[in-house]
């Protein structure tokens, strides 16, 4: 019997690479990873550290600028799923240049869809989209309203709309996961979790805009992939789902939390800044229907999964404190 092939978009991500990782670790399927830049180091790209690493068939793709390319890919390969973890992500550097936001997140994804839409092998295709559609809220249900505060945001609520466009009326198999705040072992050094970890060990002071309120949910990423491979396998097409604990905790909180751990005073790790423009102050998510659906919850609570992020910094702080902790913009 032969096994399914996935097709991994923007696999040098911290979700796709992760992604790569767990399926290596628990499926056997032959999988196909494209990213628009070259393969991530071993430090932050967590499938460059699996013994199975060999089964993965990179391909150095843009989706804006090799459309063909992936095309070929999907239909030679005849791949059964797509997981499109492909985007622009930075909510304020979007309002800079909005325009590549929506090349990269609704444009290329245009494109991408007029060619494979009829492609009758194509099991699934999971769009991992975002609850910034939803704007800030409480409690937020799959069934809510888009409303987007942001280029990001509009973006990718965008993206959701024509590929629903392609569901209702070509029968195109899509799913939509909106997860909230994603963390864990080789995240981008620039969100929260690691660089408060990171800053704290170099002695560096952390900026909280607005003083830390904002209210967030975090969920690790092994709890997200896992529920992605029972979306893309078992979900009926056209539906969402929203991954997430149902636990909050501030900002503040969160860096407190991380204070303790490494035995450190907050007040000496933190500077009050400025909230950003267009941060939304709370979200909480609602995930009775993944639970009802698939039997899921998150299993690794978010002190255990800051325990292990730790950990993972500590094996490659060399390597890791050379890299930039900020977000670098690439064209």
């Amino acid at each position: 019997m032969s096994v399914s092939t996935y097709l991994i978009l923007g696999s040098n991500s911290f979700s796709g690479g992760s992604f790569i990782d767990y399926l290596l670790n628990n499926i056997n399927v032959k999988i196909i990873a494209v990213s628009r830049s070259v393969e991530g180091r071993k430090s932050l790209l967590a499938y460059k550290n699996n013994s199975k690493m060999h089964r993965v068939e990179f391909h150095k793709l843009d989706l804006n600028k090799n459309l063909q390319e992936i095309v070929d890919l999907i239909h030679d390969n005849r791949v059964s799923y797509i997981i499109n973890f492909a985007a622009q992500g930075m909510v304020e550097q979007s309002w800079r240049k909005p325009i590549e936001w929506f090349n990269t997140n609704t444009l290329s994804l245009v494109s991408l869809l007029n060619k494979i839409y009829n492609f009758n092998f194509i099991k699934k295709f999971v769009q991992v989209s975002t609850p910034e559609v939803y704007g800030g809220c409480d409690n937020i249900k799959e069934s809510m309203n888009f409303a987007p505060s942001s280029p990001y945001a509009a973006s990718k609520a965008s993206a959701d709309l024509i590929l629903y466009s392609y569901f209702k009326t070509q029968n195109f198999p899509v799913n939509y996961t909106r997860a909230s705040n994603v963390y864990g072992p080789y995240q981008q050094l620039y969100r929260i979790i690691p660089k408060t970890i990171l800053s704290i060990k170099k002695g560096v002071k952390i900026q909280l805009q607005g003083g830390g309120k904002a209210i967030r949910s975090f969920i690790h990423i092994d709890d997200v992939s896992r529920a992605t491979v029972a979306i893309a396998n078992s979900a009926k097409p056209g539906e969402i789902y929203h991954l997430t604990d149902s636990r909050v905790i501030s900002i503040y909180e969160l860096v407190k939390m991380i204070s303790d751990e490494l035995h450190v005073n907050i007040d000496d790790c933190i500077d009050i800044v400025e909230d950003r423009l267009s941060q939304d102050s709370h979200y909480s998510m609602n995930n009775e229907k993944l639970l009802n659906d698939f039997h899921l919850k998150p299993e690794i609570g978010l002190r255990d999964g800051i325990k292990k992020t730790m950990l993972w910094i500590e094996s490659n702080y060399n390597d890791l404190v050379t890299c930039p902790d900020c977000y670098v913009h690439k064209q």
